[in-house]
């Protein structure tokens, strides 16, 4: 049973270029064993991340994340069962909505500022569907099936 899990979180503290860099590293190594797929998007301290995969191990990964002492207002926008994944081609795309024209932001939002906290679920994963068109998701990686059907032991 897949599942596709869209949550928004804000950032404890300043999270600098690096540490992010280690963070996507980690996902990009830990959740092709887990069978995740997904994608970050970044505006300053806010988050918006759906990930893609195994229901129990999509669950297990949020109740992590969820705790995380550099997350803080931690809340799920969307959880959906699904027949395809949106992301398979991302072990955990990356997009620093920075470096996006701000009138994308504008098209599902009431100012060009990332704020999942002030819009639908729907209309945050219609901006991540629009970023994949627009070809604005870095690190395309290949899930490949014999890692999609290892346990779940390695996390985030």
């Amino acid at each position: 049973m897949l599942v596709r899990l869209l949550y928004a979180s804000r950032a404890v503290g300043k999270i600098s270029h690096e540490e992010m860099l280690k963070i996507l590293s980690q996902s990009r190594t830990n959740n092709p064993l887990i069978g995740i797929t997904g994608v970050l998007c970044s505006s300053g301290r806010i988050f918006l991340q759906c990930l893609e995969g195994g229901r129990m191990e999509v669950n297990a990964l949020y109740n992590q994340i969820a705790v995380d002492p550099r997350h803080s207002d931690v809340v799920i926008l969307s959880y959906q069962e699904i027949s395809e994944r949106n992301f398979a081609n991302w072990s955990m795309g990356l997009v620093n909505l920075e470096q996006v024209n701000p009138s994308l932001l504008l098209k599902y939002s009431e100012t060009a500022t990332l704020d999942p906290y002030g819009v639908s679920g729907t209309a945050s994963m219609a901006l991540l569907q629009d970023l994949i068109g627009r070809g604005s998701i870095i690190g395309q990686t290949s899930l490949s099936p014999s890692a999609a059907r290892q346990p779940a032991a390695i996390r985030q």
